[in-house]
């Protein structure tokens, strides 16, 4: 808990950054994942990484409410996100909600483990936002380094189930969420691009 917290803490702060920076123009925007737009993303991400994350930390599933939402459909929908993630972030405050295992649907996990991987959703999936919607994604190397991490040791399970692409090639001394995006099948170049 003591070295992952603080990584979610800062990712749910980039995650709400982005949010805020998104356009109700640009929800209908193609993105560089298949068969997903902008607000397809937005979706998947709000519904996973804060009301999933807060969900996961009390050991409660998803509602069919919660997963038939359309998080994007109001327009305050960034602001809602941001307090939600707040309330997420706040469950995974207390050291006890790390100990034991999660249910997460299709087994258990872990909690460090499970939290390590909505946190990477939070932040490839925040990196894939802001790349459609024109924006920068900044994280610091230890939150990287997190993410890597995740995508190293989960890869094989991502692609299995389309939730990665086939890795893309990244410089072995590309920045560490390059080295990341790469990894997991994003071009980190599109960054650059704006794509």
């Amino acid at each position: 808990m003591e070295s992952l917290h603080p990584v979610m803490v800062e990712c749910a702060a980039e995650a709400a950054r982005v949010a805020r920076g998104v356009a109700v123009a640009q929800l209908a925007g193609a993105t560089h994942c298949p068969d997903w737009d902008v607000r397809a993303l937005v979706n998947h991400w709000v519904l996973y990484t804060s009301h999933g994350l807060e969900h996961r930390a009390l050991r409660e599933p998803l509602s069919e409410e919660l997963t038939g939402r359309d998080f994007a459909a109001g327009p305050e929908w960034a602001s809602a996100y941001a307090a939600q993630l707040d309330r997420a972030v706040a469950a995974w405050a207390d050291p006890v909600v790390w100990e034991g295992e999660v249910d997460f649907g299709m087994g258990s996990m872990a909690a460090p483990e499970l939290a390590s991987m909505i946190v990477k959703e939070m932040a490839v999936h925040g990196w894939d936002v802001a790349v459609a919607t024109g924006q920068e994604y900044r994280i610091s190397d230890a939150a990287a380094r997190v993410v890597l991490d995740v995508v190293v040791t989960h890869g094989d399970v991502y692609r299995q189930y389309d939730g990665f692409a086939a890795a893309v090639p990244v410089a072995d001394d590309a920045p560490v969420f390059a080295r990341a995006l790469g990894l997991s099948g994003r071009d980190p170049r599109l960054a650059r691009a704006g794509t």
